[in-house]
């Protein structure tokens, strides 16, 4: 059995600043790549979340349930971004923490809260994927469309956001400017989370638990999630009648909406799994000391870069997937390039309609009305429908009439 004086020296142990006796900073790759790689990740990801809010904020038609949980994403992001990049940029350039135990707490606390409301919210967006395709008569009621439907989502979006500060509260409280010693000698000084007063099994317990409710849990009801809808859409799609071509296509938007989800939840899974794998690893292994190496090492500062490669990636995601975001994000951008066109060739652009045809505009607007004046105007799905008001047809009977075009 371990002894407690094993597992605090354990807890103490930080290869890169304590082999920094033998490797001065300025003879270490890391040194310099590290901060190019976050300068590159605070102006995507700046640039990036901050188009994503403006165009949730200033264009009405997209306002709706799954854009507001992705809008949450996006200020997630920017929180970690703002807050905290700037400042753990240099944790392999210098020393010691420069910045005092304010910014220490600050960056512990916001990274901890991103990572809330990015876990929370793509579980979120599952469910409401989940309900969407598997049960769309119960979600017209009750998630989608309408006052009903807005409540519920804002409702759910702070209830994300005050779990996910309540969770940060002992990074913000407990962290502070460790400094590390060996034999009297003052090696460097670092942002520490775990108190040195409490149990040497305090940092154990909090890595555990951590990987449990910031990525493990989530991850498996996310997947649950994705494997019943998997199972219904296979078998929806195999029992619909030949002639049913209407609802097929709304399977396949919502299919198409899923599939965006699924790529959010990838990327994160992605992003994370090095970070809470090195964690464990450290934590928990009784010779970590004895045991890591030079793949350790850069195996720590990968997952290190990709958790916050994270905060940048979902608008690049968007862009991809998404024409209806893309052409957004390319007016905004890419305004001055439009204007010099319209200049030149004597026309000019109306703000309001500045995505799209005018039959795309007049789809836009048909969105805004009451789903009652528009049961014999939608024909057929809109060709984005993550980031555009849901609309799909559902056929059913109800007292021997065929009901359609219902909003859902």
């Amino acid at each position: 059995m371990e002894t407690n004086e094993s597992l605090l020296e354990l807890q103490e142990a930080n290869f890169a600043n304590a082999t920094s006796v033998v490797i001065p900073y300025s003879d270490r790759m890391e040194t310099y790549i590290i901060p190019i790689v976050f300068a590159i990740i605070f102006l995507v990801g700046v640039f990036g979340n901050g188009t994503l809010v403006l165009i949730f904020v200033r264009h009405r038609v997209m306002r709706n349930v799954p854009n507001t949980y992705i809008l949450s994403l996006a200020l997630g992001d920017l929180l970690v971004i703002v807050s905290c990049v700037p400042f753990t940029s240099t944790v392999y350039t210098f020393d010691s923490w420069p910045y005092g135990e304010l910014i220490c707490k600050i960056s512990e606390s916001t990274k901890d809260v991103s990572i809330g409301v990015t876990v929370f919210t793509l579980t979120a967006l599952s469910a409401d994927r989940f309900f969407a395709i598997v049960d769309p008569l119960k979600k017209l009621h009750s998630s989608i469309g309408g006052r009903r439907a807005t409540k519920f989502t804002i409702l759910v979006t702070v209830s994300i956001w005050v779990f996910s500060v309540l969770f940060a509260v002992p990074a913000a409280t407990l962290s502070y400017i460790r400094v590390f010693n060996q034999d009297n000698v003052t090696l460097f000084e670092a942002c520490y989370p775990f108190p040195e007063e409490w149990s040497p099994h305090y940092p154990r317990t909090m890595v555990i638990v951590k990987f449990f409710m910031y990525y493990a849990i989530p991850l498996t009801i996310i997947a649950v999630f994705y494997v019943l809808m998997a199972r219904h859409l296979i078998r929806s799609t195999r029992n619909l009648p030949g002639e049913a071509q209407g609802q097929l296509r709304q399977i396949k938007a919502r299919r198409k909406v899923a599939k965006t989800v699924l790529a959010f939840v990838i990327v994160f899974a992605v992003c994370f799994l090095p970070q809470h794998l090195f964690m464990l690893w450290f934590y928990n292994h009784p010779n970590a000391l004895e045991d890591y190496n030079e793949f350790w090492h850069y195996f720590r500062i990968v997952g290190f870069c990709l958790s916050f490669i994270n905060s940048c990636i979902n608008p690049i995601a968007l862009y991809f997937v998404s024409g209806t975001f893309r052409k957004y994000f390319d007016d905004y951008l890419f305004s001055w390039c439009k204007k010099k066109n319209s200049r030149r060739y004597g026309s000019t652009m109306d703000r309001s309609n500045r995505c799209g045809t005018r039959k795309d505009r007049t789809l836009y607007e048909s969105t805004t009305t009451p789903p009652i004046l528009q049961m014999s105007a939608l024909r057929k799905p809109l060709a984005d429908p993550l980031l555009t008001t849901e609309c799909t047809t559902v056929t059913t009977l109800l007292n021997g009439n065929e009901m359609k075009n219902h909003m859902i």
